[in-house]
């Protein structure tokens, strides 16, 4: 089967998640324009910059600890399409709720080079399936 021509481009281009690639150092090296809908930044404000721009502080030792070991042995406890939830942080400085997966970029000698992310805002899901939870918790402490 044939590929479409421009069907990379377009797929990069056009999707509403997040698609986030990354250098070897956390880097970011590219940022769709689903990057900029979903955490504000437009490309050229990403492109360049550590991932702490998007990663709420509190969580950045444990991220770059996990992102190094992985750089380094070219393994991840995450991938093979496992499904992420973590807290992201957008350009106002407000927390929201992302799922991603992620990919491995590897060079012709499949040394790591980086990462590919594609992630999505949950937050309102997230936020609804909290207020559910503190509505039945509620239920369920007046029905004893």
């Amino acid at each position: 089967m044939n590929i479409p021509a421009g069907l990379a481009e377009t797929l990069l281009d056009g999707a509403s998640d997040a698609i986030i690639a990354t250098d070897r150092d956390g880097r970011i090296a590219f940022w769709n324009p689903g990057a900029e809908r979903i955490f504000g930044f437009t490309a050229g404000e990403a492109t360049g910059q550590s991932l702490d721009l998007i990663i709420p502080e509190n969580l950045r030792a444990r991220h770059w600890s996990g992102f190094r070991h992985t750089m380094a042995t070219g393994t991840s406890r995450y991938g093979h399409g496992d499904l992420l939830s973590v807290p992201g942080l957008t350009r106002e400085g407000a927390r929201i709720s992302v799922e991603f997966t992620i990919v491995l970029l590897r060079d012709g000698a499949q040394e790591t080079t980086g990462t590919v992310a594609v992630l999505r805002d949950v937050t309102k899901r997230f936020e609804e399936m909290r207020e559910l939870k503190r509505r039945l918790a509620g239920a369920d402490g007046r029905s004893k």
